[in-house]
């Protein structure tokens, strides 16, 4: 009972954050559902939820959409992805996490308190082609496609539309990549496939609403809310994962 509880309150929170900045079920979901699952279901339930709330929000990506600059981010990710697969059988992929977890909560919250965040000019696609690689490797090794990506595009200085429409296309097919490579491999147990059936559902409202009160926000507002997200994302991510890696270091 306990465990389905964690996970429909993960579930909602997940994609109601999703819903809200196109981004982050895996950062919020993982940091709620590890203390329940482990890596090997987690991993795929995370891909498979954020994969349902990116449908969901299919509609907001109308909006701002630009191919050439969603393309570099693809083609990247598209490589990456194997990467990942393989780090996956090398490597436990909780240091990975903590890691990402201690990167976001340092950087996010250090451009929080300074009034002039940086902006990226240089590098143009082929920068950002490296970053979708980032991205692809971090889905097939973590299930967390979004974060580096997210967090360039807002290094960027690109409109708040543009930068929701580019990383909310990658991700949604990195999911989909992703989603399959796990099938291929036999990662997909009946197990998996039943939370699927579970968490699936429970995403639809959260998201939507978070669509909606998204449409809201300015571009200012809304890169304020990336950075705070991120932030409190990299926190829960340290939260849940420093006790174990403690454990396997010190003991």
């Amino acid at each position: 009972m306990a465990l389905w509880l964690i996970l429909g309150i993960g579930s909602a929170m997940a994609g109601f954050v999703q819903g809200l900045a196109g981004f982050g079920f895996g950062l919020v979901s993982l940091a709620i559902w590890s203390w329940v699952l482990e890596p090997a279901l987690a991993v795929p339930v995370v891909v498979f939820g954020s994969l349902v709330g990116q449908l969901l929000a299919c509609g907001s990506l109308r909006h701002g959409f630009r191919w050439d600059r969603v393309r570099p981010f693809l083609l990247g990710g598209i490589v990456g992805i194997p990467t990942g697969l393989w780090l996956l059988d090398m490597m436990d992929p909780l240091f990975f996490k903590f890691g990402v977890g201690l990167l976001l909560a340092v950087y996010c919250s250090s451009m929080l308190l300074i009034s002039s965040m940086p902006r990226i000019t240089r590098g143009g696609r082929v920068a950002d082609g490296v970053i979708g690689w980032v991205g692809g490797t971090m889905s097939g090794f973590g299930g967390l496609p979004g974060a580096v990506p997210t967090l360039w595009c807002t290094l960027r200085g690109w409109p708040k539309d543009q930068q929701r429409t580019v990383f909310q296309a990658f991700n949604l097919f990195m999911h989909m990549l992703t989603l399959t490579a796990f099938a291929i491999h036999g990662l997909l147990t009946r197990e998996i496939l039943e939370i699927f059936a579970f968490v699936a559902p429970v995403i639809v409202i959260p998201s939507l609403l978070g669509i909606r009160l998204y449409r809201r926000f300015s571009d200012g507002t809304f890169k304020a809310v990336v950075l705070v997200l991120l932030a409190v994302s990299g926190v829960m991510l340290l939260v849940s994962t420093a006790p174990k890696v403690w454990v396997q270091i010190f003991s």
